[in-house]
């Protein structure tokens, strides 16, 4: 089982054309996604990766039924290629791109989520379930299958925890970057609960970061949530209002700090690791 992605979905790659999408396809399909389309403009009628490729989205899905995506386009395209795919029915996206001017991006997801499309990122590195397939490039060689469903907010803990986790024989359900930027498509919340209705994911790992308040929403949700919870949260050490890493990261208050998350998840019933190694530990517990 995995949340957003299964054998079935039939995946398109906005941006195919281009150097990162040429490296990251050939993973994809490795991986076991089924990749049916790509969409370059004014590529029509080529194939890449023995892919055929199409002017539009709505072609790309009008012939192959296409019905999640993966973009590879620069931050100024995104808005228009999330609204092309939305409009085409495609209803899971998975965007690569970081700084995407803000107003775009809530122009954008807010007319994802008005059609019922679950949007990965702005500035992620996807979504993988192993064994099923890869929206992104998450290592797949860092993943296994398995039982815990892991939310991240940082590509490097998605990757650096994924691994972890397998090389300590934990498999994951599906492991998601939620994204970078400080406007995202959906929020560890709402991850938390597609997990949460999962019936092959029994823990539920959560890494965090300073600055925002996506954690506050997560807490927020966890009474309602039967399965246990781990939660790392990093930036114990980061200075007071500099931005470590990305847009997002970046504690403007006390309450986005590191130890006022840590807190406040404890005391909501989540159970604190230090580093993706401790919360390995916790996890095979939680586990047993």
């Amino acid at each position: 089982m995995a949340i957003l992605m299964t054998g079935d979905n039939r995946v398109l790659v906005h941006g195919i054309t281009g150097r990162y999408a040429s490296v990251q396809v050939p993973e994809m399909l490795r991986a076991g996604t089924r990749i049916v389309a790509g969409v370059s403009v004014g590529q029509g009628g080529s194939r890449v990766h023995d892919v055929p490729v199409f002017d539009t989205a709505a072609e790309a899905v009008a012939a192959t039924g296409a019905d999640a995506s993966v973009v590879y386009v620069p931050a100024a395209g995104v808005r228009d290629a999330i609204f092309e795919h939305v409009d085409a029915g495609i209803r899971t996206i998975m965007v690569a791109a970081e700084f995407v001017p803000l107003a775009d991006s809530l122009q954008a997801l807010a007319h994802a989520r008005r059609h019922g499309a679950w949007v990965i990122g702005p500035n992620s590195l996807g979504l993988i379930s192993p064994g099923v397939g890869l929206l992104g490039s998450i290592a797949a060689g860092f993943c296994s299958p398995g039982r815990v469903g892991l939310i991240s907010r940082s590509g490097t803990l998605t990757l650096a925890t994924t691994r972890a986790l397998t090389q300590a024989g934990i498999g994951q359900s599906t492991a998601v970057h939620v994204g970078g930027d400080v406007v995202c498509g959906r929020n560890p919340s709402e991850y938390l609960t597609a997990f949460a209705a999962d019936p092959d994911t029994e823990v539920i790992a959560y890494c965090g970061e300073i600055g925002g308040t996506k954690e506050y929403d997560l807490i927020e949700h966890l009474g309602s949530v039967a399965k246990p919870v781990a939660a790392l949260i990093v930036g114990r050490s980061a200075p007071p209002e500099r931005r470590m890493g990305h847009a997002g990261a970046l504690a403007g208050a006390a309450r986005e700090t590191a130890q006022a998350k840590r807190e406040a998840l404890a005391t909501a019933g989540a159970h604190l690791a230090d580093d993706p190694v401790h919360l390995t530990g916790v996890v095979r517990a939680l586990l047993q």
